[in-house]
């Protein structure tokens, strides 16, 4: 790497945010985004080292993109857990707490417990309790430990 890229990059750290604006229009043509200091420099200094050394070949940029075709679609159930830890809607969860019975109805898109949805069985462990449960372990439904 040519020394002129290094003590560019090396004045990265000691630049005004302004000045690692104004060197990301010039190195990019865009407008910087509003990220923090660590990215901009992270970035520009990624940027600067492409100019000169010449950025990723064709046939990396094509195994990327087919590696990234292969990669589950992001939506809106992304993140949630698996649906084999839901019991099936309709089951009736009862569960003696304090010497009191609670039953929750499991439903499509929610819990029901004492004529309110609920949106998760924690939200309805945390309402008998008063204290935050993972609702699986408190309705008995995963793990061995005894939620009592």
């Amino acid at each position: 790497m040519p020394e002129g890229v290094l003590a560019q990059i090396s004045a990265l750290k000691l630049a005004p945010a302004g000045a690692l604006k104004v060197r990301w229009r010039e190195l990019f043509g865009t407008e910087p985004p509003p990220y923090n200091r660590r990215f901009l420099e992270s970035r520009l200094a990624y940027r600067l080292q492409e100019l000169a050394d010449g950025g990723l070949s064709a046939d990396v940029h094509r195994r990327l993109k087919a590696a990234a075709g292969e990669l589950p679609t992001k939506g809106p159930k992304a993140g949630k857990r698996p649906a084999g830890d839901r019991p099936i809607s309709g089951t009736r969860l009862i569960r003696d707490w304090k010497g009191v019975e609670h039953q929750v109805t499991v439903r499509d898109a929610d819990f029901e417990y004492q004529g309110r949805p609920y949106k998760s069985l924690s939200a309805v462990a945390r309402t008998i309790t008063g204290t935050r449960w993972n609702g699986l372990v408190f309705f008995g439904l995963k793990g061995q430990r005894s939620p009592s």
